[in-house]
Formats: C-alpha cells, structure tokens, sequence
C-alpha cells in the first residue's frame, strides 16, 4: 500500500510519501514516490505516485525520455518546458492515459489491478503554486482554497489533523508538521504503509526546492513529532469531560 499527501498554502507546497510496497504480506519492498524536476530560477515541479507499480513507471519513464529528447529537439513538449502548470497536469495526463489504453487490458486479464494516480505539484515563473491529482483515466482535479491539500494510497487515517489544521494561510512550517502527524498516524494504524519517507518543500516564488529529504527509520526529529503529538492527544483524552455520570 501506499501514503503520499501533498499540501498547497499560499506560502507554497509541502509533499510528503512513503516508500513501501507490498503485493501481499510475504512480499514488502521499498520504491521511491516522490519524483522531483527543476530548472533553477524558472520552475520546479514534483510528482508521488500511488497504485500499480508498473503503471506509475511507465508513466515517469515517459515524462523522463520526453525531457532527454527535448534537448535535441526543443519542439518537444515536456513538463518543465510547457506554459502553465495546467499544461504540467495535462501532459502527466496524457502520459497517463497511454500507459493505461497500452497495458490495462493485459494487466486485468491477469487478475490484478491496474489503477493508479498521480499528484502534480509545482510552480512556474510568473505563476501560482499549483497542485493537481491526476487519475488513471488521465483526467485530473486542481486544489482549491476549499480543498488545500490532497492524500492518495491509504489515506483514512491521516486525513483528520489535515481537516483540524490545514487552510490557505497556513503556513509552510505548520503544514509540514501537519502531513508529518497525518503520515505518523497512518503508520501506526496501517503496516503496508512505512518508513523511509520523502519530504519535499517548495517554497512560494523561489523557483527551487527549499527542502528534498529521506526520512529514515531512526530520524530523531521525526520521533520527537510522533512522541508530541501522542502525549497532546493523551491529555487531551484525560482532559474531555465526563460523559457518564
């Protein structure tokens, strides 16, 4: 299984994913699904994946033979060369949906799912930072003020604090430690989900990424998070009224 959550605040993106996979409880592995593209100055834009593994692939192998190609060929179209972060969106769509007409048939033939989505996060020079979540029929929603932020994989468990907190103006530190409770959360209720993690911090109109981070197992400022928030909630708890008289 599988976390990624993703957050737009109006002073930037915060992403963060897990890395493990299972395809039942006797076959667990690590893959990274958090992908990061950059030109310094002018854009950077991440993608996390979640679903069949092989779809989600497929579908970064062919946005990243587009921008090798379009080194000799500058007509070609590319995620880090097109006009909008719409267009971004549009094109991980694209890519999207031809993996999925090339392998779905065949895939389910086999019994298995071939489901997958795909989070577009980024920013442009002269626009917003935007956040998209693309499905496997290629066709993709954008956050709003409304909805700031959005989860795929296994995402019950980490969606309360992220309802609890998260508004356009909060900002880039909060929202961190945000979706690192909502992924703390998701660990401790849900084994296929687990560490290392990835972080990613986009900040607003800096064109860069502020943040790229592996979060190991032993990462002592993740586990003061954790051990924070499991003593808020004990008191808390102890601090709810009576219910019964």
């Amino acid at each position: 299984m599988t976390y990624c959550v993703a957050v737009r605040v109006d002073d930037g993106l915060v992403m963060l994913s897990d890395t493990r996979t299972n395809a039942g409880m006797d076959n667990i592995a690590r893959f990274r699904k958090t992908f990061t593209y950059e030109v310094k100055g002018e854009r950077a834009i991440a993608i996390m994946c979640s679903g069949n593994l092989s779809i989600t692939q497929e579908v970064k192998s062919c946005l990243s033979r587009a921008i090798k190609d379009s080194a000799e060929d500058p007509e070609i179209e590319t995620i880090l060369n097109c006009a909008t972060m719409h267009r971004a969106a549009q094109l991980v769509g694209d890519a999207m949906r031809s993996v999925q007409k090339r392998y779905r048939p065949t895939i389910e033939m086999q019994g298995s799912a071939a489901d997958a989505s795909i989070m577009v996060a980024g920013q442009r020079r002269g626009g917003k930072p935007r956040l998209y979540l693309v499905y496997s029929a290629g066709n993709f929603i954008e956050a709003t003020a409304d909805t700031p932020f959005f989860q795929i994989g296994d995402h019950k468990y980490g969606k309360p604090i992220l309802d609890r907190i998260i508004t356009p103006v909060t900002s880039l530190e909060e929202a961190t430690k945000a979706v690192c409770v909502s992924m703390d959360s998701t660990i401790r209720s849900n084994l296929s989900v687990g560490m290392p993690l990835d972080l990613t911090i986009i900040q607003r109109d800096a064109f860069t990424f502020r943040t790229r981070a592996r979060i190991e197992a032993d990462d002592e400022q993740f586990a003061a998070i954790s051990r924070a928030w499991s003593a808020a909630l004990r008191k808390g708890f102890e601090d709810l009224p009576d219910v019964l008289g």
